[in-house]
C-alpha cells in the first residue's frame, strides 16, 4: 500500500464522483489530507471545495512520478459526521478523444508510429487523511470499501478542452454529510498490480490558480451563432449561466480570433481547424443553472455559441484566467504606451502557458516543449517567480532523460533506440515523435531543446543563487553532453535538429546554431564542475569545450570579399552568407578570437542594419538582443521592436493581439506563444539595466538606457536578495537616475548609456 493508501475507481474510464463519510468522536487539533486523482481532481469536504487550486495534480510522466496535493483540513472538519468527496476527470492520464479537437500531427509530417499510450485503464483516486485530536491521539482514513462512486455530469473530458456535459447527472451537494448516496455504487479498490507505479511525491510547484476573471461581452450573431468576446486571450476556466428546457443543449466553440464574417475562427494558420467544442446539455426545466469547467481548460478570447432551441437564455459568461506563474517578481512601467503594450501581451502569453508545465500554446498543442525553459528563462524570471516552477520543469527533464534500453518504433515498425542520455524535446512527452521529418530534422532530439537541462539550470542558479539546483541536475547534464558527443558529425558539428527555428528567412544555419549550443553546454558544465569541486571533470569539460570552439572557428570563421572576418552560414556552400544569429551566438558565448572580435561585431551590426529588423527565429533571438545590448545598440533594439510592421513586437499589438503570436507575421498559427518573448529580459537589463554580477543578485550592475520617446521609466525587481528599483525621468537635456536596493545588495552604477 502506498503512502496514500488504496487507489479506488469506478472502472468506467470516464469522469466520476467519489464520496464517503467519517465520524470524528472528539475535537480536532490538526488534520491534513494527502490527495490525488488521476488525471485531474477536485476535492471537497462538508459541501465545499477545498483550496483555490485548479487542475490538480501537475502533469507528469505518471509511470515515473505522480504528484499528490496536501490540504489542511483543521478548520473544515468537525466533531461528528463529516463527508469527503472528490471529482475525477481524464487529463493526460487517460486521454479521451471526445468530440471536437484532439491533437494530430499535420499532413506534412509522416504518420507517427509512437502514439499516445494511456497510463491506466480507468481514472483513479487516493487519499490519506490524518487527524490529530486535542487529546493527542491520531486517526487515519484512506480510500477504502466505504467509498461510493457515481457517474459525473462531465461525460467526456478532453485534455485539449472539448467536453460533453449532461447537467441532469449533476450530484449537487454530494460532499455534504446528509447527502443520500443509496443509489451510488461501491468503489472498486485496485490491486497492487493495477495501481500506478510512479513514485509518489508532494506537489511542490506553485498550484494552478485563477488570477483574473473576464466577463464575456456579446458582440453579434454570425452564421446562426451568438458571438462573445472576453477581450483577452487566455488559458481559462469557463463558467456559464444558462436557462432552458431539460435536454436542450449548447455547443460552445472557443477561438482566438474572428474571421472575416465575424464568426469564431478556429483555423490555425498552416495547420488545421482547432474544432474544440463544449457540448452542454441542460439538466432542469426553466431554472438558471451554472456550469464551471473542472477537468480541462479552454483557450482563446472568443466564444461562438450554438443553441439547440431559440428559447435558451444565456446569462453571464466568465473566463477565469489560470496560471502557475501567479507570483509577480517584476514591475515595469513607462510613459511610452507602446512599450507597456508589448510588455502586456508577452506577460499574458507567459501566464497562459504556465500550467504546471511550460506549454508551447494553450490552443493547439499543450505540449511541454523544453527550449523556452532556457531561452525564455531570464525574461520570465524577471517578471515572475520561477524558482519552484523551474525545479518542476528540470525534474520532468531528468525523469524524461532516456537510458540505453529505451526503445521506440520507426515507420516500418522496427525497434529503434533513441540513445542513452538523450533529453527529449518535450518533458513530459505524451506523444513522442522520435523519427526525424524528411527535410526538416529531428523534432525529438534537438540540442537547443534538450540543453534546457544544462542552460535552464544555469539561469536558475544565476537568478536564485541556490547551488542545490546545480547538484540536482549535474549528472543529467553530464549524461546529456555524452549523448551529444555521440551525435557529432565527422566535421565536429551538431546539425540534426531544427536550427534557428522560426527564422522568417528560413536561414536555419543548423551547423552554426546547434554547434554553438554544444560549446555553451560544455562550457557551462565545466563551470558547474568547478562550483561542485569536481576539478578533474572541470578540466575534461573545459578541454572539450576548447576543442569544439577551435573547430568551430576553423570551419566557420572566414574572411569576406573585403578581408573582414565573419561567421558564414555553413548551409550555403558556395557563398558567404551571414545572419544575425550566426554572428550573435559566438559573440555571446565568447567563442570569437580576440583579434577578430571587432570584425565579427561589425558584421553583426551590418546584419542588423541591412535588415532593419530582427531577422531571427526563437533560438537565435535572445542572443541577438543581448549581444546588441552589450555592444551599445539599444537604439536599434528600440527601433526594431516598435516597428509598425512585422517582424516586430509592436506589430502584434497593432494587429489587435492581446497575447504574443508564434511567428513574425499577421494572424500567426498560434496567437498565444511566449517562445519569442525574449525582449522582456532587455526591459529589465537593457532599459532598467539591472544585471546580476553574482548569483542571486547579491551583486548587481545597473547600466540603464532610455529611448528618446520616453520621459519616465520605473522598474522594480524582487530578487531573492531583496528589491532592486530603478527609476528615470528626463529633465531637459539630461536624465535623472534613481537606484535603490535592499540592504546587503552591492550595486554598481554605469551611466555610460545615458
Amino acid at each position: 500500500m502506498s503512502i496514500l493508501g488504496n487507489w479506488i475507481t469506478d472502472g468506467s474510464g470516464q469522469p466520476f464522483y467519489a464520496r464517503t463519510t467519517i465520524e470524528l468522536p472528539k475535537p480536532v487539533r490538526a488534520a491534513t489530507a494527502k490527495v490525488c486523482g488521476l488525471g485531474q481532481f477536485v476535492f471537497s469536504v462538508n459541501g465545499s471545495k477545498v483550496g483555490d487550486h485548479e487542475l490538480d495534480p501537475g502533469w507528469t510522466d505518471y509511470r515515473k512520478a505522480i504528484q499528490y496535493v496536501t490540504f489542511d483540513l483543521t478548520d473544515v472538519l468537525r466533531v461528528g459526521k463529516n463527508a469527503l468527496g472528490a471529482e475525477i476527470g481524464n487529463g493526460w492520464f487517460l486521454m479521451d478523444d471526445a468530440e471536437g479537437y484532439s491533437f494530430h500531427f499535420p499532413p506534412f509530417m509522416p504518420p507517427n508510429p509512437n502514439p499516445y499510450v494511456p497510463f491506466g485503464e480507468s481514472l483513479i483516486f487516493a487519499m490519506n487523511l490524518t487527524v490529530t485530536y486535542e487529546d493527542g491521539s491520531v486517526e487515519s482514513f484512506t480510500a477504502d470499501d466505504s467509498w461510493k462512486t457515481a457517474p459525473h455530469e462531465v461525460r467526456r473530458s478532453n485534455v485539449y478542452g472539448s467536453e460533453i456535459v449532461d447537467a441532469a447527472l449533476c450530484q449537487k451537494d454530494f460532499s455534504c454529510p446528509e447527502f443520500d448516496d443509496a443509489e451510488w455504487h461501491e468503489a472498486k479498490i485496485l490491486t497492487e498490480a493495477e495501481a500506478p507505479q510512479g513514485i509518489l511525491m508532494e506537489q511542490f510547484q506553485p498550484p494552478i490558480k485563477v488570477i483574473y476573471t473576464y466577463e464575456a461581452k456579446y458582440l453579434h450573431e454570425a452564421n446562426g451563432r451568438s458571438i462573445y468576446d472576453f477581450g483577452q486571450n487566455m488559458a481559462g476556466i469557463l463558467e456559464i449561466r444558462v436557462k432552458g428546457k431539460k435536454g436542450d443543449s449548447l455547443r460552445i466553440y472557443p477561438a482566438e480570433k474572428l474571421n472575416e464574417n465575424g464568426d469564431a475562427d478556429q483555423m490555425a494558420k498552416g495547420w488545421m481547424n482547432i474544432d474544440t467544442v463544449i457540448t452542454y446539455k441542460i439538466g432542469s426545466d426553466e431554472c438558471w443553472e451554472t456550469w464551471r469547467e473542472k477537468f480541462t481548460y479552454f483557450a482563446g478570447k472568443i466564444l461562438a455559441i450554438e443553441k439547440s432551441s431559440p428559447d435558451i437564455q444565456i446569462g453571464t459568461i466568465y473566463g477565469h484566467a489560470i496560471t502557475s506563474a501567479w507570483k509577480q517578481d517584476g514591475i515595469f512601467e513607462c510613459d511610452d504606451e507602446r512599450y507597456n503594450k508589448i510588455y502586456h501581451i508577452i506577460e499574458k502569453a507567459v501566464e497562459a502557458n504556465m500550467v504546471s508545465v511550460h506549454t508551447d500554446c494553450p490552443t493547439i498543442e499543450r505540449f511541454a516543449w523544453q527550449e523556452p525553459n532556457h531561452l525564455m528563462a531570464p525574461s520570465i524570471f524577471y517578471m515572475k517567480d520561477g524558482k519552484q516552477l523551474w525545479n518542476k520543469f528540470l525534474m520532468d527533464m531528468r525523469l524524461g532523460q532516456h537510458t540505453a534500453s529505451d526503445t521506440f518504433k520507426d515507420y516500418e515498425g522496427n525497434t529503434i533506440f533513441p540513445g542513452d542520455g538523450l533529453v527529449p524535446s518535450q518533458c513530459p512527452c505524451y506523444i513522442p515523435n522520435v523519427i526525424p521529418v524528411p527535410g526538416m530534422g529531428s523534432f525529438y532530439d534537438i540540442i537547443p531543446w534538450g540543453s534546457s537541462i544544462i542552460l535552464g539550470t544555469r539561469w536558475h542558479y544565476l537568478f536564485y543563487g541556490d547551488i542545490k539546483v546545480v547538484e540536482e541536475n549535474y549528472d543529467a547534464g553530464r549524461r546529456y553532453l555524452a549523448h551529444l558527443k555521440s551525435r557529432m558529425t565527422d566535421e565536429g558539428f551538431i546539425c540534426h535538429g531544427l536550427g534557428d527555428w522560426g527564422n522568417p528567412d528560413n536561414e536555419l544555419a543548423r551547423e552554426n546554431i546547434e554547434t554553438a549550443f554544444l560549446y555553451a553546454d560544455a562550457k557551462t558544465m565545466a563551470e558547474f564542475a568547478e562550483l561542485l569541486g569536481r576539478h578533474e571533470d572541470a578540466e575534461e569539460l573545459s578541454t572539450f569545450a576548447e576543442a569544439v570552439k577551435e573547430n568551430y572557428n576553423k570551419r566557420l570563421l572566414v574572411q569576406d570579399a573585403n578581408g573582414r572576418w565573419v561567421y558564414k552560414n555553413y548551409e550555403h556552400k558556395d557563398a558567404i552568407v551571414i545572419t544575425q544569429a550566426c554572428e550573435a551566438l559566438p559573440l555571446y558565448w565568447g567563442m570569437v578570437p580576440s583579434e577578430k572580435k571587432q570584425d565579427v561585431e561589425e558584421a553583426f551590426r551590418r546584419a542588423l542594419t541591412e535588415k532593419n529588423c530582427f531577422a531571427s527565429g526563437e533560438v537565435g533571438l535572445p542572443y541577438i538582443i543581448q549581444t546588441a545590448r552589450k555592444l551599445g545598440m539599444n537604439d536599434l533594439i528600440a527601433d526594431f521592436i516598435t516597428r509598425p510592421e512585422h517582424p516586430s513586437y509592436y506589430a502584434f499589438v497593432l494587429d489587435g493581439l492581446t497575447t504574443l503570436g508564434e511567428y513574425w507575421e499577421p494572424n500567426p498559427r498560434s496567437h498565444c506563444h511566449d517562445m519569442m518573448g525574449h525582449i522582456m529580459e532587455w526591459y529589465y537589463n537593457g532599459l532598467a539595466g539591472i544585471c546580476p554580477l553574482m548569483p542571486g543578485f547579491r551583486k548587481v550592475l545597473v547600466k540603464p538606457w532610455m529611448p528618446s520617446s520616453m520621459n519616465h521609466l520605473k522598474c522594480v525587481y524582487h530578487s531573492v536578495s531583496g528589491d532592486i528599483c530603478v527609476e528615470m525621468d528626463r529633465r531637459g537635456e539630461g536624465i535623472d537616475l534613481r537606484v535603490a536596493a535592499a540592504d546587503g545588495i552591492e550595486v554598481h552604477i554605469d551611466r555610460s548609456f545615458l
